[in-house]
Order: C-alpha cells, then sequence, then structure tokens
C-alpha cells in the first residue's frame, strides 16, 4: 500500500496528513519557528507514530507560507507543492462533504475561498485572525498564549465591553435585533473585569471573520461556509457564530480534522492528478 502526505508549513506551526486509499489518517501538528526544522520534525513524527518506511510513501505535497523554503525531493521522496488556495479550498470541501461553499482559513489572518468542484478562487481577507486575538490580548491583558485566553474569558460578560443596538434605540427593527453588535468595545465599563475584555477580544475576532464569510455568501450566491484553521478551536467562537446563523440564514461548518483542512488539500492535490 502507498500513501501520500500532505504537509501544510506555516510560520510557527507545521500541519502534516497521510492519504491512502480515499481515506486521510493521522492529522499531526509541530510547533517549530524554522520551517525546514518543522517540516523535517514533522515527518519524522509521523513516520514513526505509524510505523512507515520511506518505501511505503508515493508523494509529499507541500503548501503554505512556509513551502518557498522547500526545494528538491524530502528524502528522495518525490515532493511537489500545492498552490495554498486551492489546497485550503478542496481540503474543506473534503472534510465538510460539500460540493460548493465558501472556505475560510482561520490563522494569523483570514483568507476565504470559493470552492466547488475543481474550481478554487482566492476571493479576499483580512488581517483580523490569530495574530490579533494574540496581540490584543498581549497588550490589554498581558496574555500571550491562546488557552490562557480562552480559559481567562470563560466568565466573561460583553455587556461590560460591547455597544449593542438595544442600548443604543428603543425601536424594533427586524434586521437588528437589541442584542446586536453596535460597536465592539463600544461600552467598555470601567468595572469591566479581565474576563469581560477577554471575551470581547475574542468576540470581536470572530464576528469580523463571521460577518465578512456572510457577505462572500451574499456575493457567491450560497449558504454554506466552512470554517478552517487553528481557530475553530476556540469554543467561545462556536457561540458566535450560532448567532450568525440564527441573524443571516448562512449554516457555518466546522469539520472534524478542520485544523488540517490545508494539509489535507495538499494530499488530496497529488491523489486527484
Amino acid at each position: 500500500m502507498s500513501y501520500i502526505i500532505g504537509i501544510d508549513i506555516g510560520g510557527s506551526t507545521t500541519k502534516i496528513i497521510g492519504y491512502s486509499e480515499g481515506m486521510l489518517f493521522s492529522p499531526l501538528l509541530v510547533r517549530a519557528n524554522d520551517p525546514i526544522a518543522s517540516v523535517y520534525g514533522a515527518f519524522g513524527k509521523f513516520m514513526n507514530v505509524n510505523n512507515l518506511s520511506l518505501d511505503d510513501i508515493d508523494h509529499i505535497t507541500v503548501t503554505g507560507v512556509g513551502s518557498s523554503h522547500i526545494s528538491g525531493k524530502l528524502y528522495g521522496i518525490p515532493t511537489g507543492k500545492a498552490n495554498e488556495f486551492e489546497a485550503t479550498g478542496r481540503g474543506g470541501l473534503f472534510l465538510s462533504g460539500l460540493s460548493r461553499a465558501v472556505i475560510v482559513s482561520m490563522g494569523t489572518g483570514t483568507a476565504y475561498v470559493m470552492a466547488e468542484s475543481n474550481s478554487f478562487k482566492h476571493i479576499g481577507g483580512t488581517g483580523v485572525g490569530g495574530g490579533t486575538l494574540l496581540g490584543l490580548s498581549s497588550k490589554m491583558l498581558n496574555i500571550r498564549h491562546f488557552d490562557d485566553l480562552i480559559e481567562m474569558a470563560k466568565d466573561g460578560n460583553l455587556a461590560n465591553i460591547d455597544l449593542h443596538i438595544g442600548d443604543i434605540t428603543k425601536d424594533i427593527m427586524e434586521t437588528l435585533p437589541p442584542d446586536l453588535t453596535a460597536s465592539n468595545f463600544g461600552r467598555i465599563s470601567d468595572l469591566a473585569t479581565k474576563a469581560d475584555t477577554a471575551l470581547g477580544i475574542i468576540n470581536l475576532v470572530f464576528q469580523t471573520i463571521g460577518m465578512l464569510a456572510v457577505f462572500a455568501t451574499r456575493i457567491h450566491n450560497t449558504r454554506d461556509v466552512v470554517l478552517t484553521g487553528n481557530l475553530t478551536s476556540v469554543p467561545q467562537a462556536h457561540a458566535i457564530f450560532d448567532r450568525l446563523h440564527q441573524l443571516y440564514n448562512v449554516d457555518f461548518h466546522i469539520p472534524k480534522n478542520a485544523e488540517f483542512a490545508t494539509a489535507a488539500g495538499a494530499a488530496l492535490t497529488k491523489a486527484d492528478m
């Protein structure tokens, strides 16, 4: 049995996943600031975990910002490169089981890909993403790790942070319910706790990402959005996307192994050739 390996090389993390006989398997993540070190570290870990030899690997496909550092074969194995946006789109559709959707890659920033069949078009992006979460939490809360920010936000109250429609008008508007955010951090109180601020930061980032996805569905005539990337693991994000679903009739999908969508798409790019 032969295997195809997909590797997504980011700035601080590298993700790797295997593909064989129509199935993805063994997604792994390695953290390292050096892209070369992270690729070899991820590949070695993957081979060891799955008890594979180099002869078992038919092909390796790399993608991501760090893939520019890779030239030639890895360990003598045929190695190709996949366009990151195509890999994101292809991986998002495969993991979700959808045939057409806006694929959102939530990393340091956020990219949007319109994906259908064998057409994958990068339609834009925003600098708001994981980097925003950590940057704001570092300056405002002296918190520098995702897990600490998530934990701190658990007891947060957005009423002490955000200005809502109900705070500025008593009129009832069909498209603007009273609990809708009118301004992120627009009502920050002197009594706001660190937990309130942490939740406010998370809310700002995911509302921005979600609303841009809603606009993309309107432009491209679809109701389906597939969320991918590391930020899909933030638990507070689920309630935010659920609320956007209720407001705008857009279906937000977070498939299993969503963090590995781009690596999966890299493997699938070779498999579909």
